[in-house]
């Protein structure tokens, strides 16, 4: 029987088959190999106790995709959910992850929400900073039960990361979504979280058909790792139209003279946000570097 990996704890691996859960255990091979299940793993399961929903993975189907931070698999995108105000969006932290992101090459989607509480001024503002990323970006609003059939367009038929500091409504969106489900999400709650099995892991959610929503917890701080500061620049894709202005080749963008990126940021075509938290972002980088 084929199925999904939506949560792994301790050596036990719960996995979405057929519209049920089963609580399996991998088969030593997986380890003999040093191959490890992880969240979002499509694997091949046989049943050992259908009353007791029990079984064991077989076999684990080729991965589209590996992330490491978090580690999961065969994610499509990532849904990065800051609130428009009350917390007000901290963009440092959303353009880590927006970096973090753009090095695994997972698309990235953001949602703004609590869109009820900012002006049409603040929205425009939010909007320009962030459509030079490339990234779609979605405003909400749970309390006005505003957008979440855009959140539904972009989330069908794929497995999708769903991060974001504390307080910015992640819960209230899962639970609008959830009632999309074909399945009943509370069974699968309280199956998965009894006893010992209460620490938070990352772990899909059903939200429909073949769709999957991953909360994935430890976004508070996001930290680059393995990154040199040189290598910063190409994971900021609005950079790349203005580059060619650049008088060196191989400009970082910071103290260099006659650069691209400094004068579309004095232009106004990159936001001085953006341009900014990569200056921070490079230092950081170069700091490590220096002390590592």
């Amino acid at each position: 029987m084929k199925g999904k990996i939506i949560k792994g704890i301790a050596g036990f691996y719960y996995v979405y088959a057929d519209y049920k859960l089963y609580e399996c255990k991998a088969k030593g091979v997986f380890r003999n190999q040093k191959i490890k299940p992880l969240v979002g793993d499509d694997v091949e399961i046989s049943v050992l106790d259908s009353r007791k929903m029990l079984g064991s993975i077989e076999e684990i189907l080729p991965r589209t995709s590996e992330l490491i931070r978090p580690a999961v698999a065969n994610v499509d995108q990532a849904l990065v959910v800051f609130a428009a105000a009350l917390p007000e969006p901290n963009f440092n932290l959303l353009d880590r992850f927006l970096i973090m992101m753009e090095k695994q090459n997972v698309p990235t989607v953001i949602c703004f929400n609590k869109t009820d509480l900012v002006d049409g001024i603040c929205l425009k503002k939010y909007q320009k900073i962030y459509t030079v990323s490339e990234c779609p970006v979605i405003f909400a609003s749970t309390y006005e039960e505003h957008g979440m059939e855009a959140l539904l367009a972009v989330l069908k038929g794929k497995t999708t990361a769903l991060a974001g500091p504390s307080g910015v409504g992640k819960s209230s969106i899962m639970n609008m979504l959830n009632p999309k489900a074909n399945m009943d999400t509370g069974d699968i709650s309280k199956k998965i979280e009894r006893g010992k099995h209460t620490t938070r892991h990352s772990e899909l959610i059903p939200v429909g058909e073949d769709t999957f929503l991953m909360d994935t917890p430890g976004f508070s701080s996001v930290y680059f790792y393995d990154m040199e500061p040189e290598d910063l620049k190409g994971y900021y894709r609005e950079f790349e139209a203005f580059e060619p202005a650049c008088r060196f080749r191989g400009c970082n963008h910071m103290g260099e003279k006659e650069c691209g990126i400094k004068q579309a940021v004095a232009d106004g075509k990159i936001p001085v946000s953006r341009y900014e938290n990569y200056r921070l972002f490079f230092e950081e980088l170069k700091d490590k570097k220096r002390y590592s």
